[in-house]
């Protein structure tokens, strides 16, 4: 077991599903000696003080889980390492995470190759192949496509559950909201106007008389770029690392969630919650909804923005 120092354990469920109880509260006291708590959103998110020198991290999480069972619930641990559990900085991967979709699938299945590049996109998600790589390769199969059917493809995106809350309540505590996507900025800019990210970071579709030529415009952002991303924004701001937080759920984010204060795996493939379980600044998301980075971070429900 690592010797992580934690002050805060997190109980987050998805917004009225009732299966964050009272009940449920009781039966985490039990396993943790009848540890006080407080609700940060009622039926939604608990959050309570542990003593570090009692017992390892892993093993009370552990405990907890085995404790709820099949119970839809996420628990994560929140480190004491930084001054303040408030982050200053968002970065937030797009695709299957900001929204449902996978906008390249969309394109794909306007040119009829949906189940191909989706199989592509699906491996480079898992880590199984080279992202950069696969997204050249998925790219080129759109040359000729004609660029005013992006903003068709625009309108199937769809926000994910708590997307504009985490937004609007990052923003109003005096956070930086970066949109930071392997996806292409003809779908990331509109979608960050829409939510009110402040900067974006994505890829460069070139088209050139209307058409795609089955390019992309390098560099690529990639699993590094968005390291580097998150990094430069940090930066810019006069932010350290430990001042902020990045959510995704590829392996393309693993990078960025890694070098983040806080780095969320949120409804992540394996690869990425794995990683994310098991490094001291990282939490799993798999439940509940967006709003589950504010619970993580310690922002009551009384507290988001309208």
């Amino acid at each position: 077991m690592s010797s992580r120092v934690t002050d805060t354990l997190v109980l987050t469920a998805a917004p009225g599903s009732g299966y964050l109880t009272q009940s449920v509260v009781d039966t985490v006291r039990e396993v943790v000696s009848g540890a006080s708590g407080t609700w940060l959103a009622a039926g939604q998110a608990w959050e309570m003080r542990l003593d570090p020198s009692e017992r390892a991290i892993e093993d009370v999480r552990s405990s907890i889980e085995e404790a709820l069972g099949p119970a839809p619930i996420d628990v994560n641990a929140v480190s004491a390492r930084t001054a303040s559990r408030h982050k200053r900085l968002l970065c937030a991967d797009m695709e299957s995470t900001i929204i449902r979709e996978e906008l390249i699938d969309e394109m794909a299945e306007a040119v009829g190759c949906r189940t191909e590049i989706a199989a592509i996109t699906d491996a480079a998600m898992r880590g199984e192949i080279d992202f950069e790589g696969a997204l050249v390769k998925r790219v080129a199969l759109f040359k000729g496509f004609a660029a005013e059917r992006l903003d068709t493809i625009l309108r199937r995106a769809t926000f994910m559950p708590g997307a504009a809350t985490l937004i609007r309540t990052m923003a109003a505590h005096g956070a930086k909201c970066a949109l930071v996507s392997g996806g292409f900025t003809c779908f990331a800019g509109p979608i960050a106007r829409r939510l009110g990210f402040d900067t974006v970071v994505a890829n460069e579709l070139v088209i050139e008389g209307g058409k795609l030529t089955g390019a992309v415009r390098q560099p690529i952002v990639g699993p590094d770029g968005k390291a580097q991303a998150l990094a430069r924004l940090a930066a810019d701001n006069g932010l350290d690392l430990a001042e902020t937080l990045a959510v995704g759920d590829g392996a393309n984010d693993l990078v960025m969630v890694r070098a983040a204060g806080l780095g969320v795996a949120f409804r992540a493939k394996p690869i990425l919650a794995a990683a994310a379980r098991l490094s001291p600044s990282g939490a799993v998301v798999t439940h509940g909804d967006l709003t589950a980075l504010l619970s993580l971070q310690g922002i009551p429900e009384a507290a988001y923005a309208a």
